[in-house]
């Protein structure tokens, strides 16, 4: 929670952070009702296996080319690694071990 407090001071004063605050703070507000947080957890895990499985998909699909005007496929990376970081960061989880067994 503290590492969390100074990276939102940091974010405001417009330096770049390992994790977005405000990324975290929407996906903490976003839990759902009844649900407890051992299954939270596991439908994080769930949307990495989503992204893996899906990842050979996008390679291989002749629209997924590198065009700065015509798609973002070139964005597809940043965008897992700052999700992933928020979402184990909700769940107080290493960021690092979690990235290395998604890229197992």
């Amino acid at each position: 929670q503290v590492t969390l407090s100074i990276f939102e001071l940091a974010s405001a004063a417009g330096i770049t952070c390992e994790v977005d605050p405000a990324l975290v703070n929407v996906l903490t507000g976003s839990k759902t009702d009844g649900s407890s947080p051992e299954e939270d957890y596991k439908v994080a895990c769930l949307l990495l296996v989503f992204v893996a499985v899906s990842l050979p998909l996008l390679a291989s699909d002749p629209a997924s080319v590198y065009q700065c005007y015509n798609n973002n496929i070139h964005c597809l990376a940043k965008a897992i690694i700052h999700v992933s970081a928020a979402l184990f960061t909700v769940h107080n989880k290493n960021i690092e071990t979690h990235l290395k067994e998604f890229l197992l």
